[in-house]
């Protein structure tokens, strides 16, 4: 019930409840950008490309976070082990990288230039929030360990070989 729970309230509204309200207030519900046949096409097959690859990371951290982290992905319950498993062994964030990818996603569908700055704020929150005051807690409570992890995976741009903690 906590999964669920932590992810309605945390990516379910930032994905969709403010998008949704950013699109209705500015009345701005069309997909395709208004470009005619058959550029139309190609902000909804992209759009919903990056979308996809959102969700895909989203729900692989949310997995790991439950199975191996014991915890779920909100700051109020939140993994009793380090994850260093899957995605993780190429990249620290990939809940929020796939956070950030549904709302460009959502931005390129739509083509709503409020979504494009809704992306961009929420990154930017994140760009900040994370090392000042995520990051720091994960030290807090694993110590070396993700100290350690920390010199090896980067925090947004993947590694391409995946890091074994073991080598």
């Amino acid at each position: 019930m906590n999964h669920l729970f932590s992810i309605l309230y945390l990516p379910v509204t930032v994905t969709i409840i403010i998008p949704a309200v950013i699109l209705s207030a500015s009345n701005r519900i069309a997909v395709g950008w208004g470009l005619g046949a058959p550029l139309n096409l190609l902000p909804p097959i992209v759009g919903a490309g990056v979308i996809a690859f959102g969700l895909a990371l989203m729900v692989m951290t949310i997995a790991l976070f439950a199975t191996v982290g014991k915890g779920t992905l909100a700051p109020w319950d939140p993994p009793k082990h380090l994850v260093v498993r899957g995605v993780y062994r190429h990249v620290r964030n990939p809940m929020i990288s796939g956070v950030i990818f549904v709302l460009l996603g959502e931005a390129i569908l739509f083509g709503a230039l409020a979504l494009f700055v809704w992306f961009g704020v929420f990154a930017l929150i994140n760009a900040i929030y994370i090392p000042l005051v995520e990051e720091r807690g994960l030290e807090k409570r694993f110590g070396e360990e993700y100290r350690v992890y920390q010199q090896n995976v980067p925090r947004w741009i993947p590694r391409v070989k995946a890091w074994d903690e073991n080598t």
